[in-house]
């Protein structure tokens, strides 16, 4: 498996946490040097071990909080 890195630039928000203490977390992450994109994913405390999650432009994340929105 290639070898990947990761900044997290900015930890926006915890959206749920596990008995184990993972979190799903809402972050703005670069990964492997490019431009920052908004990360949902679960985290373990200390940030070394994720889960799989879903990587989305800022045009993306604005479609879902406007669907979410029409919930209501």
């Amino acid at each position: 498996m290639a070898e990947f890195s990761y900044n997290i630039i900015k930890e926006i928000g915890v959206l749920s946490e596990s008995p184990k203490g993972w979190k799903k977390e809402l972050n703005l992450i670069s990964w492997n040097g490019r431009e920052p994109k908004y990360d949902i994913r679960d985290w373990a405390p200390d940030h070394q071990k994720m889960g799989k999650g879903i990587t989305l432009t800022r045009e993306e994340l604005d479609n879902i909080a406007a669907i979410a929105m029409k919930l209501e």
